[in-house]
Formats: C-alpha cells, sequence, structure tokens
C-alpha cells in the first residue's frame, strides 16, 4: 500500500479512493438509510448497506474478535468478513464504513477492532473508516460538503417520520402489508425529493407523507404498547434484536420507538452540557446550541403536522424529552445513550407505552447504570411501569429471550397496561 494514504497506522480513504472504491456499511435503520443511501450515492460515494441474517455471520464475528467484545462490534465484524469473503466485491477496491462517536464506551473501539480482524482475516489491505463528526480520524475522501450534511439531516428527519408513522399502521392494517405497500411507495417519492431542493419544504413533504399514512385503511383495537430503548444498535437493528419489531408484532403488539434525530439531538446537547458543567469548548457550545434551534424548529414543524392533519400520535418534544429526567438522572451523564435512555423510558410511561423492552449487548456498562440502574427509580414513581431488560450476546438464546418478552406482555393483559 503506498505510503502516501498511511498515517498513524491506518490507510486513510483518498479523494482518489472515492471515485473508484465500494463501501461496505452496516445497516441499523432500514427505511433511514435507504434515503441516506441515496444522498451518499448522488454525492459520488459507491455505498452498500449490509443486510445479513446474524446466524450466517456471527460464527466470523467470532472468530475474528474476542468474546468480551461489544455484541455489535461481532455482528459488524462478522458482517464485513463475510462479505469479503464471498467474492461479490473487488478487494483491491473496496473498503468498510463505521461511524464513531468517541465516547466513553466499547462502541469508541469499534474501528480498532474492525481493522485488527481485517489483518487477521487476509484483508490488511482493506481501508476501514472510522466515521464521526469530531473528525476522530483524517479521511480526505470522506469531506462531507455543508449541501450534503443538510440532505443527510433531512434524510433522517424523514426517516424518523416514516418509522413514526409506519408503527402505527402496520398492527392495525385491515389488508395484510398494506402498510409494507405505502411505505415502499412513500421512500421512493421521498428519493425523489433529493434529486432537487425540494427536500428542503418539509411542510408540504411531511404533510405528503402523512395522507399517503393516512391512506391506509386500519382498525383500531386494543393492542398493547411496547417501547424499544437501549443501546442505540440493539434498539433499531434487527441483526442485533433477533427482529424485535417484527416478533413484537407477530406478539399483538404495538412498537413505539424514539427517532433517530433525538439520539443526534443528545450528542448535540452533551456538547452543550460540557461547556455548563466543566467549561470546556466554549466555541462548540455554541455552534452546537445553534443547530440545536434549527434541528428543533424542523422536529416541531413535522411534529404539528402529524398533529393537525392526522389521528397519529406525534413524538415527544425533544425540550419536554429533556424535562422528564428531572429527578431522576443528571443531563452530565453521557457515556452510551446516557441520560437519553432513561428519557425514552419516561416518555415511553408519558405516553401511555408502558411495557418497555430495554435492548442491550451483555455487559454493556453505560447501559447497566443508565438501564438497569434507573429502572429501580423509575418504577418506584410510577409503579405500573412494566419493563424488562433483555441481553443479547452470541451465547444467549433466542427462545430465552423471546419467553421473557412474552412473560412481560402476559403481565401486561393481566394489568390490563395496554
Amino acid at each position: 500500500m503506498p505510503k502516501e494514504i498511511e498515517t498513524n497506522d491506518y490507510i486513510r480513504f483518498t479523494k482518489e479512493m472515492k471515485k473508484n472504491y465500494k463501501i461496505l456499511a452496516p445497516n441499523m435503520l432500514p427505511m433511514h438509510f435507504k434515503l441516506l443511501g441515496k444522498v451518499l450515492k448522488d454525492d459520488g460515494f459507491d455505498i452498500e448497506f449490509l443486510e445479513d441474517d446474524v446466524r450466517n455471520i456471527i460464527e466470523e464475528g467470532l472468530k475474528y474478535s474476542n468474546n468480551d467484545i461489544c455484541y455489535p462490534a461481532m455482528i459488524v465484524i462478522g458482517q464485513f468478513i463475510s462479505a469479503l469473503k464471498s467474492g461479490r466485491y473487488d478487494i483491491s477496491k473496496t473498503a468498510v464504513l463505521m461511524t464513531q462517536t468517541g465516547g466513553g464506551c466499547r462502541a469508541s473501539n469499534y474501528i480498532h477492532l474492525i481493522r485488527k480482524a481485517l489483518e487477521n482475516s487476509g484483508f490488511k489491505e482493506v481501508p476501514a473508516i472510522g466515521l464521526s463528526a469530531s473528525k476522530i480520524e483524517d479521511h480526505p475522501g470522506i469531506n462531507f460538503s455543508p449541501e450534503l450534511i443538510i440532505k443527510m439531516f433531512h434524510a433522517i428527519i424523514y426517516g424518523d417520520l416514516l418509522m413514526c408513522l409506519y408503527n402505527q399502521v402496520k398492527p392495525y392494517e385491515i389488508r395484510e402489508n398494506d402498510a409494507d405497500r405505502v411505505l415502499e411507495d412513500t421512500v421512493e417519492y421521498l428519493k425523489n425529493t433529493f434529486n432537487t431542493k425540494a427536500y428542503l419544504k418539509v411542510d408540504k413533504i411531511s404533510k405528503e407523507v402523512i395522507n399517503r399514512f393516512n391512506s391506509v385503511k386500519i382498525k383500531k383495537t386494543d393492542k398493547i404498547k411496547v417501547g424499544i430503548v437501549g443501546e442505540i444498535y440493539m434498539k433499531y437493528s434487527r441483526m442485533g434484536n433477533n427482529n424485535l419489531e417484527e416478533f413484537l408484532i407477530k406478539e399483538g403488539a404495538e412498537v413505539v420507538q424514539s427517532g433517530l434525530m433525538d439520539f443526534i439531538n443528545y450528542c448535540i446537547i452533551d456538547n452543550i452540557m460540557d461547556y455548563k458543567l466543566y467549561k470546556k469548548n466554549f466555541k462548540r457550545a455554541e455552534l452546537a446550541k445553534m443547530l440545536y434551534k434549527i434541528v428543533l424548529k424542523i422536529q416541531r414543524k413535522v411534529n404539528a403536522n402529524i398533529e393537525k392533519y392526522s389521528t397519529f400520535r406525534a413524538p415527544t418534544d425533544f425540550e419536554e424529552l429533556r424535562k422528564l429526567t428531572e429527578g431522576y438522572i443528571s443531563q452530565g451523564v453521557k457515556m452510551g445513550e446516557g441520560w437519553l435512555l432513561v428519557a425514552n423510558m419516561l416518555e415511553l410511561i408519558n405516553i401511555g407505552a408502558k411495557n418497555i423492552v430495554c435492548a442491550q449487548p451483555f455487559g454493556c456498562l453505560p447501559n447497566h447504570i443508565c438501564g438497569r440502574g434507573a429502572i429501580r427509580k423509575i418504577v418506584d414513581k410510577n409503579p405500573d411501569a412494566n419493563i424488562v431488560v433483555i441481553d443479547y450476546d452470541p451465547s444467549q438464546s433466542v427462545i430465552n429471550q423471546e419467553n421473557r418478552i412474552k412473560l412481560m406482555l402476559s403481565n401486561a393483559k393481566l394489568n390490563s397496561y395496554l
């Protein structure tokens, strides 16, 4: 490998590579990532979001990683190694990508673990890109323009809207798969908005998306509302949580989840809190305040349209979400999902989704503290909360996990926590 693209013991992804390299990345949120994939490809990135059955790739993850590492890392490593071994890709022109927050968590070591696995499996020449907002690594070929960042931001806003509406329609549809057909058509509609500046018209587009889901004929019946919270990958990824959403729908429940933009807001607030608590990075804190106002304004417009043009439940305003944590946890707690995990559980209880699955990788310290550690206090103040913590790990039995969730659902029915 040429020395000019090597620095600090990792291969830099260069501007030249962007022209002819395929980038492989894990798929955490299918709805969101279809839109993100569109805007990234339009910008010249040949990116593919990998989806697999975890049973087909986990052996590779276990072979090239340590059993003590975070379960999502095992899955991602298994995905990458399996894909590179499949023969579907030109190894000399393939890279892998993993986002990194840089927080105090095992997740901050993913990119180093991936590189070690690539080396041990014979793919040392494959660049591993650590993507982070704080520029933890230097990859000249991953220099996002302001326009691309704005497009990605809108893709996440629309992805959150799709997830919110789909979850409230799917369990009640009269004709099977109507919700999925509307979802598929609406994703294509949203992709087309990125061909022009139309994606910026959030008011108009959100109304159109809402109207499309309004068109699905539903029969509202009493179903148990089940919220999913936890470590971000386990919370959203079908591979990570063994298709938890599909399982809950099959069991007659309505799934309730917070959007990805809430996690981004949480990260933005962390920068503001760093200055408030420790007088650290004043400029970054001021920039975060400006960004937060913009995000909040757009979120509020979408939420207002949900309330005005449908009978669907809009997500809780993020400022209200922050207030819910008072008396439970400090907003200076920011390891892993930190205070947001507690806020998500309190939000669910507040909207009547008192049955909660807290999904976490086995041995996840931030989740043990902010998830398990806060449950006692949450239940003391909200005695009708019905919370189950599910650990995910290669050694965990899917049947055992599902049986524990079924027990939670049985308790919900017994106590009428619908």
